[in-house]
């Protein structure tokens, strides 16, 4: 990952220069710390905030003050640069609202996220491994371990997703177009990413 940086004019960046206005900025955090931090939020604030000394609501929030709390307890890292990993996330993997903070989406521990009525591009699409196709023709995705189905906006995106799982993934197309006009909610969470209940079959097809 690459260092964090501050503008005073635009705020929290992570280029060479502000895209803004090209400033250098206020160094804020280097890229190898950044990564480390990045991956314990997330797990803390998705799947294990007990362990972390977070308390999460019944929507996924908890405040801002005890996350930057924890995370300089453990990696001696100041509040600018935990708001800084959290503004500057490449995948809008963290909300904040005022004085409190959640992840956006990928919830294994029990949350109900809000629906947020983004408008949701007609096709979506979802990397998976070569294995799970025979599974998926027969009943759909599935959110498995997750709350909910993960689903990408391009198909760069989806192949970066399934790649966890095989190292030549089958980009499934999802015709979310189809799927809200007969009442399935698909959800935006984060920069790209969108998520539902499930998708049945009929609406999924191989893409190229």
């Amino acid at each position: 990952m690459s260092d964090i940086s501050y503008c005073d004019d635009h705020g929290y960046f992570d280029t060479a220069t502000c895209p803004t206005c090209g400033a250098a900025g206020t160094h804020i955090l280097d890229g190898s710390t950044r990564r480390q931090v990045s991956k314990f939020l997330s797990g803390a604030l998705r799947h294990f905030p007990e362990d972390a000394g977070l308390d999460l609501d019944d929507g996924g929030w908890t405040t801002l003050d005890s996350v930057v709390d924890r995370t300089s307890e453990k990696y001696g890292i100041d509040r600018e640069a935990v708001i800084g990993i959290i503004r500057t996330d490449p995948k809008g993997r963290f909300e904040v609202d005022d004085d409190r903070v959640r992840a956006a989406y990928g919830h294994s521990v029990a949350v109900d996220l809000d629906s947020g009525g983004t408008p949701v591009p007609d096709t979506l699409y979802h990397g998976t491994s070569p294995d799970a196709l025979p599974s998926i023709r027969e009943e759909g995705l599935k959110p498995m371990s997750r709350q909910s189905v993960h689903l990408s906006e391009s198909v760069d995106d989806a192949k970066q997703v399934g790649s966890r799982h095989a190292a030549e993934p089958v980009i499934l197309r999802v015709d979310a177009a189809a799927m809200g006009d007969d009442g399935h909610t698909i959800t935006k969470r984060g920069k790209s990413v969108y998520t539902t209940d499930r998708v049945p079959p009929a609406y999924l097809t191989e893409a190229g």
